[in-house]
């Protein structure tokens, strides 16, 4: 259970900031578009309309919770959702609360 709870715990910290919500709204927008199924770090910077090192600690802290993954391919690394990990993250607040 500690482990759920810490699982827990870490994404709540990820989601509270709304910056990473606005991250995970456009890569929900842009999931299943392109061979990638997602966004690189330009396209977000785009879309969020904040800079380089911003973003990429914005996306170190979703990756580390496990609601994006990263793959590296080329110098670009392209982040998508993961859909399990959210569900998962639902389903234990429901059944917290």
């Amino acid at each position: 259970m500690t482990t759920a709870v810490t699982s827990l715990d870490s994404a709540l910290h990820a989601i509270a900031d709304p910056t990473r919500r606005r991250i995970l709204g456009a890569l929900k927008q842009h999931s299943g578009v392109g061979k990638n199924n997602g966004l690189c770090a330009g396209d977000i910077e785009e879309r969020v309309r904040l800079s380089q090192p911003t973003i990429s600690h914005h996306m170190a802290i979703l990756t580390q919770a496990g609601l994006v993954e990263a793959a590296k391919q080329g110098q670009w690394r392209w982040y998508r959702r993961n859909e399990k990990a959210l569900r998962r993250l639902v389903k234990g607040l429901r059944s917290q609360l």
